[in-house]
């Protein structure tokens, strides 16, 4: 990355442990696809209120040659996020598939539909020469 990573807890206290495995993985990426300018995380848990059962939002935000990459993993429907480290391992797996798109678009490994055939109307009959059955 051009530019440091960027990594921001809201609603959560700050850890070391998280904060590791957040640039553990996003070093991943970068070695992954090398022309990544910045990459932005937010870590956040946006029902504090609870005293169990919290679900952790993850945003990643990658900016790329000619472009952005989003990934804002919503946890309502996924139970499994209660775990931080499993929905940082979920959103870092739905930016590596993201990037994977964006490369090969890069790169023109997307396969382009062929055009579809045109012709040139040369004659026209007139309908007494159809014959009727």
């Amino acid at each position: 990355m051009r530019q440091p990573l960027q990594i921001n807890f809201r609603d959560i206290p700050h850890s070391d442990a998280i904060e590791a495995r957040v640039r553990e993985k996003a070093n991943k990426l970068d070695k992954f696809y090398d022309h990544i300018m910045t990459c932005r995380v937010m870590i956040e848990a946006p029902h504090g209120h609870h005293h169990k059962g919290n679900l952790y939002h993850i945003r990643i935000d990658l900016t790329v040659p000619n472009g952005e990459i989003v990934v804002n993993r919503d946890p309502k429907d996924h139970h499994a996020h209660e775990d931080v480290y499993v929905a940082i391992r979920d959103a870092f797996d739905a930016t590596r598939r993201k990037l994977q798109d964006y490369a090969r678009k890069r790169r023109g490994d997307v396969k382009k539909h062929g055009v579809s055939p045109r012709g040139t109307l040369s004659d026209l009959l007139p309908a007494d020469d159809l014959v009727s059955i």
